[in-house]
């Protein structure tokens, strides 16, 4: 193995390790986006129950 082969074998794994961790990146913005996603309707059906249990006793 001569010094250019692994040169281009260091650069190979980098460019591998760069598009692994862009792929967690945007994995984690998609679960941020889910978990959002789910705090909205959770605040919408906790109001929706305060409303049913206001009512009822009134």
């Amino acid at each position: 193995m001569d010094v250019n082969t692994t040169v281009s074998v260091f650069s190979a794994f980098s460019i591998i390790m760069i598009i692994v961790y862009g792929l967690f990146i945007l994995l984690g913005i998609y679960a941020l986006y889910l978990f959002i996603k789910l705090m909205i309707r959770g605040i919408a059906a906790l109001d929706i129950y305060l409303d049913e249990k206001r009512n009822r006793m009134l």
